[in-house]
């Protein structure tokens, strides 16, 4: 989820955006919570308070990251952050065959080891 930095009611509006897609069945388990604009700190208007309680409030992943798509400061690091995040959160490594399998499963789809 991202807000923009120069705009207080963008980080207001997260809060309806985060319980829509919490009542969507099998709705995501990855959250990141990105600040947009970092490049104009200099017109901010969501301090660094209102953020990380935002953050604690709805238990997002890792920290809080900040991006500019003007300068593309972080852009590539945040992309690679959620693919971890989705990594860690949805799939586990087999320990027979070294290759990741959904958490849901009982049994790993490459080897057939029992997963619980």
């Amino acid at each position: 989820m991202l807000y923009d930095i120069t705009n207080k009611d963008s980080l207001e509006d997260l809060h309806d955006w985060v319980k829509t897609i919490s009542s969507v069945p099998n709705y995501p388990k990855t959250k990141l919570l990105i600040e947009a604009k970092i490049d104009l700190e200099n017109q901010r208007e969501v301090s660094h308070d209102d953020a990380k309680a935002l953050f604690d409030k709805y238990k997002f992943q890792g920290d809080i990251h900040g991006v500019s798509s003007k300068t593309g400061e972080n852009v590539e690091n945040v992309f690679e952050t959620l693919g971890r995040e989705i990594i860690k959160n949805s799939l586990k490594k087999c320990t027979s065959c070294d290759k990741f399998y959904p958490l849901e499963l009982k049994y790993c789809q490459y080897c057939g080891q029992k997963t619980r």
